[in-house]
């Protein structure tokens, strides 16, 4: 197998944007020499919150000569459209390239006010907190809904392990729950090829994919995780899209967003949600896994409706995303049929890609990540009720969408279930 270097040398030949990676401790004091390389005769703007200035940007700044950076004093920072807005009113008044110091919201927020400049952007991480340093596309809240506005990836990234270390532990486990999202996200893209939905890319899948439980066996080594959550971002940035990364999980984890879950007053991280949601949809792949073969309910050539959407939002902007995703949706009766021509094989391969279900909530506990929806403030019930909700919310298809078309999603569900918890 490939070291962990050449497996990053081969992303960045394949990188549609992205042209260094500079990964390793103590390579923060490299930062001016990657930016000269990238950015020649040009000059910085360091982009920043107060505790990432503390951590880095303050060097940063210094290092690069830029005397203005752009500082979010905000409590309530995180990654909505109104912040791109500010930030790219400053842009507007100066000639420089932006260089972000932080982690996901910082990240975001800069790349897509970059791009809105037609600027290319750098970026130094201080957090192994989520897979968005090098993907393409920003997560952002626009108008109420989560959503990835394309956008490129940064030229160049700086990720000093050192750094990365010290960040505070619910950011790692933040970080460590994101890359665990990529097992059910990889059985997700499976079954999504299977049904000729959508093909797996090769490179993506095994940028992704090979050294994924390796990675995930040591929760405490940094650089490690750190090197599988930017493995994720340069498979996303090649195909310019999630998908090699993202799966039903992450759609709880967007649903929560736009329906402005907080817990404790604030939002639970992102990773944090998706780990909650990546044992659900493990378990469901464990209960869908038990069918010796798939028993479509009904008339199985329905196409995807928006019957029920009534009852399941209220009348606003997500009830509205929620009809034009579902809309979207691409399957029929004849999946269906493929579904249950090929389902024995299709289910050994599900196996393979999903060893051990059992032990994904013990890896979650000891990386220091939540492991039961009240954790997080989500109740037994919300989270049934999310089941059915996410499916609607996203075009992409998942397991949601496998068991919805079949008709089997309920039933599933009642086996998953007890009175209002969920069966160990």
């Amino acid at each position: 197998m490939p070291d962990d270097r050449t497996k990053i040398d081969a992303a960045l030949r394949a990188a549609r944007d992205t042209r260094e990676l500079e990964i390793g401790p103590g390579v923060l004091g490299r930062t001016t020499e990657v930016f000269r390389r990238q950015f020649p005769q040009q000059r910085a703007m360091i982009v920043g919150d107060r505790n990432t200035m503390r951590v880095a940007g303050q060097a940063v700044a210094k290092m690069l000569d830029d005397d203005q950076p752009f500082v979010f004093e905000d409590e309530d920072l995180y990654a909505e459209h109104r912040f791109v807005e500010r930030l790219q009113g400053y842009l507007a008044t100066r000639d420089a390239i932006p260089v972000a110091v932080g982690s996901g919201t910082i990240n975001d927020v800069t790349k897509l006010a970059a791009h809105g400049h037609r600027r290319s952007y750098m970026c130094v991480a201080t957090a192994a907190s989520m897979d968005g340093y090098t993907a393409y596309g920003a997560s952002i809240t626009y108008k109420g809904s989560k959503q990835t506005f394309d956008c490129p990836a940064p030229r160049a990234v700086v990720a000093d392990i050192d750094i990365i270390r010290d960040a505070p532990p619910e950011m790692t486990a933040s970080g460590y729950a994101d890359l665990l999202a990529k097992i059910t996200a990889g059985a997700d893209w499976i079954l999504a090829d299977a049904l000729g939905i959508e093909p797996i890319n090769e490179f993506a899948w095994h940028t992704v994919q090979d050294g994924l439980l390796e990675s995930l066996a040591h929760p405490l080594d940094i650089e490690q995780l750190t090197r599988g959550l930017m493995m994720g971002g340069f498979a996303m940035q090649a195909m310019m899209s999630s998908r090699p990364a993202s799966g039903a999980e992450h759609q709880f984890s967007h649903l929560w967003d736009m329906e402005h879950h907080t817990h404790n007053g604030k939002a639970p991280s992102h990773g944090f949600k998706v780990g909650v949601a990546t044992l659900a949809i493990a378990k469901l792949y464990e209960t869908m896994l038990r069918f010796d073969r798939i028993e479509a309910k009904g008339d199985a050539s329905v196409a995807p409706t928006t019957a029920d959407i009534d009852h399941l939002f209220k009348p606003g902007e997500l009830r509205d995303k929620a009809i034009e995703e579902t809309r979207a949706k691409k399957f029929s009766g004849e999946h269906v049929k493929r579904l249950q021509r090929d389902w024995p094989e299709l289910n050994m391969k599900l196996r393979k890609q999903l060893p051990a279900i059992q032990q994904l909530p013990a890896m979650l506990r000891e990386a220091g990540a939540p492991t039961d929806p009240e954790q997080i403030g989500i109740t037994k019930e919300r989270l049934r009720a999310s089941f059915r909700r996410a499916y609607h919310i996203r075009r992409r298809f998942t397991i949601l969408d496998a068991l919805v078309m079949t008709g089997l999603l309920d039933r599933c569900l009642d086996q998953m279930f007890g009175v209002g918890r969920l069966q160990s």
